[in-house]
């Protein structure tokens, strides 16, 4: 009775849907929060005749053949890329990529993490770092003395004294790019790492070989879709209690079977 193994992987398969389905509806508040999608394929086949055998009897080829299929895996949970709406906060630093790009901080082990929320802090030394404390890179201090800040789109950064008419540069934010960014391994706290399957880093300025600009006192909202996530649910619900018909269905022919007199 290989249905019941089969629909134990159909149950299994939208058990997984559920939970990224639950995952994107956490998230709809996170900044720069890109929904995933859950994706799969069917599994290995039983070939109780292959396609294209020929008969003994009189040499005919079958054309058809009789391939029972064993159920249904998990191949991957994708990344949705795809730009959220832009908030206006007014804060100094809360900036958000407009376009591609992710902004790169150093994480306390010395490996570069990647990261499109913007909300960015100004730790006690005045040095610039995200909500978690790691310092955007390159590496940019606010002067105590700076009466405001100014990010313009190209990523410069230019601090306003009270002695001075003119601002002062203070440095340069970068972006970086990746030749595949659903390759990039989510480590939570809005980070990614670089994989061999992102490929290397390209860094360069905000505007440049096709990355997008920086916005100043914006936050970019999470790409979730709440209304296209419930409908998803409720498929991945009836996806699950068909299954769940199907052991019940095999149960009973099992338990027929077994009474037989």
């Amino acid at each position: 009775m290989r249905a019941l193994q089969i629909a134990a992987t159909g149950m299994s398969a939208q058990q997984t849907r559920v939970e990224v389905i639950s995952n994107n509806l956490a998230n709809m508040s996170t900044t720069g929060y890109n929904a995933r999608r859950a994706e799969f394929a069917d599994l290995h086949y039983q070939q109780a005749v292959r396609p294209g055998s020929v008969t003994a009897a009189d040499g005919t080829v079958i054309p058809a053949g009789v391939q029972l299929g064993l159920g249904v895996r998990p191949t991957a949970v994708s990344v949705n890329l795809a730009q959220g709406s832009l908030t206006q906060t007014g804060g100094d630093l809360d900036i958000a990529i407009d376009g591609d790009g992710y902004l790169e901080v150093t994480l306390p082990s010395g490996i570069s993490g990647y990261t499109r929320d913007g909300g960015l802090k100004r730790s006690p030394d005045g040095q610039i770092v995200t909500s978690d404390g790691y310092p955007v890179v390159p590496g940019i201090t606010i002067p105590d003395d700076a009466r405001s800040i100014a990010i313009n789109a190209g990523g410069e950064v230019y601090a306003y004294f009270s002695d001075q008419v003119e601002p002062e540069m203070l440095g340069q934010f970068t972006l970086a790019g990746f030749t595949n960014q659903k390759g990039l391994e989510a480590i939570g706290s809005n980070l990614f790492l670089e994989t061999a399957a992102s490929g290397a880093p390209q860094v360069a300025s905000p505007g440049q070989d096709g990355l997008g600009t920086v916005r100043q006192g914006y936050l970019e909202e999470s790409s979730v879709d709440a209304v296209r996530e419930i409908t998803e649910l409720i498929k991945a619900q009836r996806g699950y209690e068909l299954n769940a018909k199907v052991i019940t269905a095999a149960d009973q022919m099992l338990g027929a079977t077994t009474q037989i007199r």
